[in-house]
């Protein structure tokens, strides 16, 4: 009948295809089901056994197949290896964390003592280990907050603090924060009402000190970390915000503790602080180069009058989140600080290794000089001296679906992996990665160029 599919592979091929549950007998396949659980191994065997019944290989090679193809996790999250020159990728998740970050996350997976004093048996207050590691590296701090994200500290402080009532901002700070949300509509949600003044290039302390009244909730000074204004500018610093007779929240956004002699221009908490903001937030996940959270720092009063609004409890953070953040705060350097370090002439050195090694095996690759970015709405408008591995654009989608995948960026015709955030570590793996995805020559075409 017209249309009807018919196998190619022979009937007695057919009768030695292995039965799911024999399959799912053999030991490597059961320590799998032990490792990621009975479905999801059931599910890739079954995918082969279709390959093999339709006589894309024999069915003996079903269960290496299986085995092949399965995850190395039950999530479907996938390591990358982020080669794209963006130290701070929010598609890849921003900061990657540190071995001692991902060890203590691991560690709090079990059963901990998240709100329990073991030397006395009672409850204790969650993350009094994680502020405490906070508040040491931000000495003018008072006190500290923890929520689940850089919007949600904001958000908490425009609730808890102006509900009702104004948010005095500058019209050039009332920016747009990524995927389409934009600072103002935040704001507003809470119930405040943002008292826009200036204009887009200037605003001067008289300009705050002429809206400033008795339905003034706070001052925000909001560091635009994803664009700047050059030019005929002007804008109030928090040192002069700070004579205002009201508190005034400085958002830092892009995470930095205490200055960065790599990033002179970009805000830390402990400056601010020392300059008289009352309140700084910033997000964990960016130059901190911890997990995703909010900080906020600052007066005792305030953050006591934060932690126990409603909200709070709506955004705290988890024992993985807290476990995370502590030991990027009292652990080794992190491999953004490493990768905002790193020097260019090492960078070229593994760069030449990495293609010289890939030219051995036939493949299209040289050493290039490049520029990195800081991205993750940080440092805008600074680049940092790079190396990259340049190989054809052809590479690119290969690499993104390899084990582990590779993100690279394709610039001028040529795919190029930019080890600036590329741990030294990983090169063995992205050589290996490189020379997996190596696309099909085209019939007729010599690979080396002859």
């Amino acid at each position: 009948m017209e249309g009807e599919w018919t196998s190619t592979v022979p009937d007695d091929v057919l009768r030695t295809l292995p039965r799911t549950d024999a399959a799912l007998a053999d030991p490597r396949l059961a320590a799998a089901v032990d490792r990621l659980g009975r479905r999801l191994v059931k599910a890739v065997v079954a995918v082969m056994q279709e390959r093999a019944r339709a006589g894309e290989f024999p069915p003996s090679e079903i269960n290496d197949r299986a085995l092949a193809a399965l995850p190395d996790t039950a999530s479907a999250l996938r390591p990358v290896i982020n080669a794209t020159g963006v130290l701070l990728h929010t598609n890849l998740g921003r900061a990657p964390l540190s071995a001692a970050a991902r060890d203590a996350a691991l560690a709090a997976g079990g059963t901990t003592d998240l709100e329990l004093d073991l030397d006395s048996g009672r409850r204790s207050r969650r993350g009094l280990s994680a502020v405490d590691a906070l508040l040491r590296l931000v000495p003018p701090a008072e006190a500290a907050q923890i929520v689940n994200n850089g919007a949600s500290a904001l958000v908490l402080v425009a609730t808890a603090l102006a509900k009702g009532r104004e948010i005095v901002v500058s019209r050039g700070e009332l920016v747009e924060i990524g995927d389409g949300f934009r600072l103002p509509d935040l704001l507003v949600c809470t119930g405040a009402r943002l008292r826009e003044v200036g204009t887009t290039n200037r605003t001067d302390l008289a300009d705050y000190a002429a809206a400033v009244g008795p339905a003034t909730g706070f001052v925000l000074k909001v560091h635009p970390s994803n664009f700047r204004i050059t030019g005929f500018t002007r804008a109030a610093g928090v040192t002069e915000l700070s004579r205002l007779a009201v508190p005034v929240v400085a958002d830092i956004g892009s995470g930095l503790l205490a200055p960065e002699p790599a990033l002179p221009d970009e805000p830390d908490a402990t400056t601010w602080l020392r300059a008289g903001a009352s309140l700084v937030t910033a997000s964990g996940d960016k130059l901190l180069g911890g997990p995703q959270c909010g900080l906020m720092l600052g007066r005792a009063d305030l953050v006591e009058q934060l932690a126990r609004h409603p909200l709070a409890r709506a955004m705290r953070v988890d024992k993985l989140t807290l476990a995370a953040l502590e030991a990027t705060l009292r652990g080794p350097a992190t491999p953004v600080h490493r990768a905002l370090h790193a020097k260019p002439g090492r960078l070229r050195e593994r760069a030449e290794r990495l293609a010289g090694e890939l030219r051995g095996h036939g493949l299209d690759c040289r050493a290039v000089d490049c520029e990195a970015v800081i991205g993750g709405g940080g440092a805008p408008g600074v680049t940092l001296p790079s190396a990259a591995v340049s190989l054809p654009a052809s590479f690119a989608a290969p690499l993104r679906r390899g084990r582990p995948a590779v993100m690279g960026r394709v610039e001028g015709g040529r795919c190029l992996l930019d080890l600036r955030a590329v741990p030294e570590e990983a090169d063995t793996a992205l050589a290996a990665a490189v020379r997996h995805a190596c696309p099909p020559a085209p019939a007729g075409h010599d690979e080396t160029g002859g």
